[in-house]
């Protein structure tokens, strides 16, 4: 185990961090999602709208489309995405070992992201060593 793993560990198991930093996320939130509308009706009906036509089976079923949505959710880090689709992949039939297999998916992409740019680096400094 690494040094910065350990150290995580470390940290999440101190109970005395874990009640100083509280808890931002509320997964009562998930609930409440539908009043954005309360601030702009025409802009959220657009969007639900929209969002109820991509998950409507299509080329993909919808089955296929919760465990993408999974996979996505997790490299964009959202909890209340997570909670919605690992419950939606839940009701579908999908294991856990397909869940976590898409996890692994979406986090190889995200990781590939972000090492794929190394090549801009490597870019600067071949230049700066001509």
């Amino acid at each position: 185990m690494n040094r910065s793993f350990r150290m995580l560990v470390s940290i999440s198991k101190n109970r005395k961090f874990n009640i100083r930093m509280g808890v931002y996320y509320e997964s009562n939130d998930l609930r409440k999602f539908g009043k954005i509308a309360d601030y702009d009706k025409e802009l959220a009906d657009k969007f639900f709208d929209w969002y109820g036509a991509v998950f409507e089976e299509g080329a993909l079923t919808a089955r296929e489309k919760a465990l993408i949505a999974l996979g996505v959710s997790h490299a964009v880090q959202c909890p209340y995405c997570i909670d919605a689709y690992t419950e939606e992949s839940l009701k579908f039939g999908i294991n856990k070992e397909q869940m976590m297999e898409a996890v692994h998916v979406a986090s190889a992409i995200r990781g590939g992201a972000s090492l794929v740019h190394s090549v801009q680096m490597m870019n600067k400094v071949n230049k700066q060593e001509m």
